[in-house]
């Protein structure tokens, strides 16, 4: 009887159009995409109990999607099938999903279905046109508006949220046809060629190495591709494709007359509220906000477009959008003023620093008796030496550097300066740029590597990570000639403590700001409190105009509380007396230099904060509060491999979260959903493993996360890479 009931409930639901999602997936997951027929011929039935014994089989005994359809293996319990099927109701928003009319009386052909975004449907009669698919489930309860085909979905822009659901589609002739704009055409038709097993500071469309894009898991072939200010007709309608790149590389808006009303579906252009969808979208450059003014101009075109309704890919709709869109544009303005880098950097001749003095040593400059840098103009190495008056050397940092040159300098010091050994370098941070020439020390001069214990990993195996500026990047080529993918850490310290050198007394501490995974050594050199302290403050302490900051990159990991003001907060409390930074840098003198770098760290994390879409904007900035480690994996036909996908709750109260694991076919993922808690302000790390079954296609591919967070859908915001090898 109990099943009886749970029957009725299920029909209710939709549980027909559920079972076919269900096989579908299964099917897709173990034997490739079916075939046109073969899906056809799935949805063709519609009695629930065969569809029941068919997806009762999970895949267990089949050996074929035909195997599959004639339902020849053993079948388990009904109640079983049942309990999946309303899993798979019970966790899907669609069911929870209905369409909505933002003007229902003067736009009676507009609707808006939400999942993992906003799905516009603009209708005629019989037909649809889409703005945006979602995870296409919109596709299954069209019917509910009239609507019995889609004839195109325009797609904004690439973000797999917005088009993860292009499987589902019907492509066949006569099917549903898919448009985007030109300029995207690549991230949909070819996605992996964005994504890296070894990363260049080539790759286009990344960070130093990491990629900005988000691209769909799997290729979506288009019909047709759109121009800037190119028009485009549907059952009479004339459709502008506007210009709105700065959330994505080739954004677009598509503006039209409906019933006398300038309507705009602008993607994630501007939300509700003057708000941003995400920033890390937006973070298209090291620190020069080549992002942010793509934005503000496309939102200057929009608001000259004077749309009557602006209908976004996430949030409300806003009606009479004029005044938002000024209030945007003053926020991005003010954030663009704060987000530039803090000092000269647009200027060839930028300060390096006033103290030092040339040394007889080509290049070599003396800040101190016992303190040794790098310095000619145009020239920006990472190194830093402290003389003992043993002969003994301490380098900081070991980076940009020609082998030849560096070798060269060093003799020099040798026979100028006495210089006997080089017991240690400390590198001040995780970036590739400053220890591309440590293992030389050590190959040379028997040089220990040092580092912070948070920063090791990150230094030894950085392919396992998506932060910019790894190693690899640099195409550095070691003595062998094998290019360096990583660096042997000797010794990792813990933040705080000390050690004892040539009569020095040098303490390490954790020391963020432009990344996470940073250090700040500090000790007494030559009567002075001396701070070694990376690429966290830059620039000329006696000009008032200069904030120090150096890039404000969310793909460093470097939320402003684990970042930016931590570090400033820090260097406050330490009072130096004389700032050693990268990049050739000295900043004598420095506590007013600090206080401004410090207010500068507030106004720039409250300016975030304004633009956020999102209640704790950590959410909105951090593009790793999920995340797979290792981010590159290789697999096997055949094997399996497992990764850790760790989750992190920013908020100071619980959080639920619910994620789906998005495998492409020849891919599968167990268990395929993570669903937890996770007490305040904490992280967990879980477990997926991956296997390659025969039927994988060798090669990189994608593994994406669908999250849902306090019950809210994300969607597939983030991912992992993996490569299968025959």
């Amino acid at each position: 009887m109990r099943e009886s009931v749970a029957y009725d409930i299920i029909m209710e639901e939709g549980a027909i159009a559920h079972a076919h999602k269900l096989i579908l997936r299964m099917g897709s997951t173990q034997f490739g995409a079916p075939s046109p027929e073969q899906e056809a011929q799935l949805r063709a039935i519609e009695n629930l109990p065969r569809l029941d014994r068919l997806s009762s089989l999970r895949l267990q005994k089949a050996k074929s999607c035909e195997a599959l359809l004639r339902g020849r293996c053993a079948v388990p319990s009904m109640k079983k099938i049942l309990l999946s099927i309303l899993l798979v109701v019970s966790c899907g928003s669609a069911s929870a999903a209905e369409f909505v009319q933002p003007d229902a009386k003067a736009l009676p052909d507009l609707f808006v279905w939400t999942d993992t975004c906003n799905v516009w449907v603009l209708r005629d009669g019989e037909a649809a046109l889409l703005v945006n698919l979602g995870d296409g489930s919109v596709l299954e309860h069209l019917a509910k508006i009239g609507v019995k085909r889609v004839e195109w979905v325009l797609f904004t822009d690439h973000h797999r949220e917005q088009c993860q659901g292009a499987p589902k589609l019907v492509r066949s002739e006569g099917g549903t046809k898919v448009a985007a704009p030109e300029i995207e055409k690549a991230f949909f038709e070819t996605p992996t060629q964005f994504r890296k097993m070894n990363v260049s500071l080539r790759d286009a469309y990344a960070i130093h190495g990491t990629s900005y894009l988000r691209p769909p898991i799997l290729p979506i072939p288009l019909d047709r591709t759109f121009a800037i200010d190119e028009t485009f007709v549907w059952h009479g309608r004339k459709i502008a494709c506007l210009d709105t790149r700065g959330t994505s590389p080739g954004g677009m808006t598509y503006r039209l007359q409906e019933n006398g009303h300038a309507i705009a579906f602008s993607g994630d252009v501007m939300l509700d509220g003057a708000k941003m969808h995400t920033w890390f979208d937006t973070e298209w450059d090291y620190g020069f906000a080549a992002g942010i003014r793509a934005l503000r101009k496309s939102v200057a075109r929009l608001s000259d477009s004077a749309p009557a309704w602006l209908l976004p890919s996430h949030g409300s709709a806003m009606p009479n959008p004029a005044a938002q869109l000024r209030d945007y544009q003053a926020k991005l303005q003010r954030f663009e003023a704060l987000y530039v880098r803090g000092y000269r950097v647009e200027d060839p001749s930028a300060f390096h620093d006033t103290l030092s003095k040339p040394t007889i040593v080509p290049d070599v400059a003396q800040v101190s008796p016992h303190l040794f840098k790098f310095k000619r103009k145009k020239f920006w190495p990472n190194f830093g030496l402290i003389l003992a008056d043993s002969g003994r050397a301490m380098v900081v940092d070991c980076g940009l550097l020609d082998i030849k040159f560096l070798d060269e300098s060093l003799e020099g010091m040798r026979k100028h300066y006495g210089l006997k050994a080089i017991d240690a370098v400390v590198i001040s941070h995780m970036h590739g740029d400053h220890f591309l020439e440590a293992s030389h020390l050590r190959e040379k001069w028997g040089t220990k590597i040092w580092a912070l214990d948070r920063m090791v990993e990150k230094m030894e195996h950085p392919e396992r990570f998506d932060y910019a500026a790894p190693i690899q990047a640099y195409g550095k080529k070691a003595a062998d000639g094998t290019p360096i993918r990583g660096v042997r850490v000797d010794r990792g310290f813990k933040s705080g403590e000390t050690f004892d050198w040539e009569g020095h007394k040098f303490t390490i501490d954790w020391m963020p700001g432009q990344t996470e995974f940073a250090l700040c050594i500090h000790g007494q050199i030559d009567g002075r409190k001396v701070a070694f302290t990376g690429d966290n403050i830059f620039g000329d302490p006696e000009d008032p105009r200069q904030t120090g900051h150096e890039a404000v990159v969310a793909h460093n990991s470097a939320i402003f509380e684990e970042g930016y003001i931590y570090g400033a907060e820090y260097l406050k409390k330490l009072k130096p007396d004389l700032l050693m930074g990268g990049h050739s840098f000295v900043m004598d003198r420095p506590t007013e230099f600090i206080e401004r770098y410090r207010k500068w760290s507030y106004e720039m994390r409250d300016s975030l904060r304004t633009l956020s879409s999102e209640n704790d904007y950590r959410y909105w900035f951090d593009p790793f509060w999920v995340r797979a480690e290792p981010y590159r994996s290789a697999v096997k036909v055949r094997e399996t491999i497992e990764l850790k996908i760790e989750v992190r709750n920013f908020q100071t109260h619980g959080q639920t979260h619910r994620i789906e694991i998005h495998t492409p076919p020849g891919l599968i993922a167990e268990p395929r959903f993570l669903e937890g808690q996770l007490a305040a302000e904490a992280r967990a790390k879980f477990t997926v493993r991956l296997t390659a079954t025969p039927g994988s296609k060798p090669g990189v591919q994608l593994v994406a996360f669908d999250i849902s967070r306090d019950g809210k859908r994300k969607g597939q915001l983030f991912d992992a890479i993996i490569e299968i090898v025959p």
